[in-house]
């Protein structure tokens, strides 16, 4: 495993280039123009140089003058163009990257079961997506081809010193191996607490998303809350840590800082005293001078990119972790089912090993076209079931069918095109009504929407809104109520028109004016197609084909509800409850 970890930090680089979209080649291109708009930059110190020895040897005129001014100013614009036109392929580069990567990391989460995705905290895929892809772009538009053209120019320019005078040469290196050592040190340093650091950053952000989708909660509660003393301890942790990650590295950086760019120490005493020995003339010890600085302001650059670099390893590293989440297997040769009966066969599943198995050995066959209902008490399985026919995650053992056709051997995407899913907790996003009806079957008119608006009972509260069908439904859907949104999700899954239909308490927060309507709706347009139900509100299911009782994981019964209420003993009770607390509700309402 070590050895794994090692050859992937090697790699990490080649990784990142894999999601340029083939525009490896163009950031090549922009190192070239980079290292073209440096080494430019060193030709006005070379005119300057002339112009200077001209001058003392008394051979100055002015056309030598103004030839060299001009020869100055078009490397001037040199510098000036090709740095403008790495920069821009670089940012060109950058953004594909950052593109690539995070529609890579979506498809992942697309495609791996949803308890690798839950395992993640929504701060946690948020910054990765976010903020850790977003960092991503400053070194890999600057650090990389400015870094290489900063790693040229000191070599170019020690070369350049060496023609002049060997010794001045090497009196440029005289700091740094010291600027190196502390460098190293600082790198180590760092190194160490670079997870650590990743780690704190992430608690933190997931505690600001929950503190923000709890803030109903906490104002309620007041700040003695749990969710505001978690979201107060990981900001003060996440500020404790680095101050004391900074102390740990202040002195080793700040020496790297002072030693390496320190190329001035050793070519001013020695330029001066070689002149002084008539060894070097005024004009060589200018253009030393001049190479010196070009030099400093590389060596201070690449101290700089070279943490840079080092942060976008870490940064690259921790995304390679989501996206090596595993994905749903997918058939390498599809099978389609020929009709729509469900069987599920000795089913048995677990969520995680601590928490146990869920289902223990489910069998169970819903017949095409026919309405079977899930009921029970809450955490009996319910859900779990439907999620697995849906396939969010692929079953431990035993298998499910549909047609006869194992649901593994089809492709998720065709799975999601024959099963419909509605639960009670129902996502809007912040796109117009009409767009999240519409999702349903992105190639709809507007007609065929505003039908399936109609038939869940939606019509009538959507014209009243602002913008009627283009208002927005707002963030996660938080302008509408809860009745609102789930009557948006059931049009949306009556304009899929999927032969299999799944509803999760679909009509759990719909107000009883508008539940009849909705059920009527739902009987006519699931007429023919394979239906399962799961609800609380067991009246909504005693015309049910099949009530299926799932007790602790097991089908504890089934039949229909004459047959439940003559031998269920755990159905009767259900019965009743319902039956209580509905005739409870209604008394209130009368003498309300």
């Amino acid at each position: 495993m070590k050895e794994e970890a090692t050859n992937e930090e090697k790699k990490w680089f080649g990784t990142l280039l894999s999601y340029a979209k083939g525009s490896g080649g163009r950031l090549w291109t922009s190192v070239i123009f980079s290292m073209i708009s440096l080494v430019s930059g060193l030709v006005p110190y070379y005119c300057v140089y002339r112009i200077i020895d001209r001058y003392i040897t008394g051979n100055l005129d002015r056309t030598f003058t103004i030839n060299s001014c001009l020869a100055a100013l078009f490397a001037y614009l040199i510098k000036v163009v090709c740095f403008g036109i790495s920069t821009g392929i670089s940012h060109y580069v950058a953004f594909n990257v950052l593109e690539g990567l995070r529609l890579k990391v979506a498809d992942v989460f697309l495609k791996a079961p949803l308890g690798e995705v839950y395992a993640h905290s929504i701060g946690e895929i948020k910054s990765v997506i976010v903020d850790k892809i977003e960092d991503i772009e400053p070194p890999l538009a600057h650090v990389v081809p400015e870094g290489a053209g900063h790693i040229l120019l000191p070599v170019v320019c020690f070369v350049s010193l060496m023609t002049v005078d060997i010794r001045v040469a090497l009196a440029s290196l005289l700091a740094l191996p010291l600027g190196l050592i502390f460098m190293m040190l600082t790198f180590k340093l760092s190194g160490k607490n670079m997870t650590k650091y990743q780690e704190a950053n992430a608690r933190m952000s997931s505690m600001i998303v929950e503190y923000v989708e709890g803030i109903e909660v906490i104002k309620a509660f007041g700040k003695a809350g749990v969710s505001y003393e978690k979201f107060a301890g990981s900001i003060e942790e996440y500020r404790d840590f680095v101050i004391e990650w900074l102390k740990s590295t202040w002195v080793t950086m700040k020496l790297a800082f002072a030693f390496m760019p320190a190329t001035l120490l050793g070519v001013v005493p020695v330029s001066i005293l070689l002149v002084k020995k008539d060894s070097m003339t005024i004009p060589e010890m200018a253009l030393s001078v001049m190479l010196a600085m070009s030099m400093v302001i590389s060596m201070a650059k690449i101290e700089v990119f070279s943490n840079g670099l080092r942060q976008m390893q870490y940064t690259v590293l921790e995304i390679q972790k989501f996206l090596k989440i595993k994905s749903l297997p997918e058939p390498d040769n599809e099978k389609l089912p020929k009709d729509h009966t469900i069987e599920l066969k000795d089913v048995h599943f677990t969520y995680d090993e601590e928490q146990g198995e869920v289902l223990h050995g489910i069998d169970l066959t819903l017949k095409e076209g026919s309405f079977t209902a899930l009921v029970g008490p809450s955490g009996g399985g319910k859900s779990t079931v439907a999620k697995l026919i849906a396939r969010f995650w692929d079953v431990n053992s035993g298998s499910i069918s549909i047609g006869g056709i194992n649901i593994k051997d089809i492709k998720v995407t065709s799975l999601a095109d024959i099963v419909s899913f509605v639960t009670q907790d129902n996502f809007l996003f912040s796109r117009s009504i009409m767009e999240n009806i519409r999702l349903g079957k992105p190639d709809a008119t507007d007609e065929e929407v505003m039908r399936a608006a109609k038939s869940a009972c939606c019509d009538d509260f959507i014209k009243k809104l602002p913008d009627g069908y283009d208002t927005s439904a707002g963030e996660a859907g938080k302008r509408l109520s809860g009745g609102e949104r789930q009557r948006i999700a059931i049009a949306r899954m009556m304009l899929k028109n999927a032969p299999i239909v799944i509803l999760d308490e679909a009509t759990a927060f719909t107000d009883p004016e508008n539940e009849t309507k909705l059920q009527e709706s739902i009987a006519n347009l699931t007429k023919g197609k394979t239906l399962l139900v799961i609800a609380h509100r067991l009246s909504t299911i005693k015309n049910a084909d099949r009530i299926v009782v799932l007790n602790d994981g097991r089908i504890e019964d089934a039949g229909t509800q004459e047959e439940l209420m003559e031998r269920s003993p755990l159905y009767n009770r259900m019965w009743q409850a319902h039956i209580g607390a509905r005739n409870w509700a209604a008394g209130n309402v009368k003498e309300a």
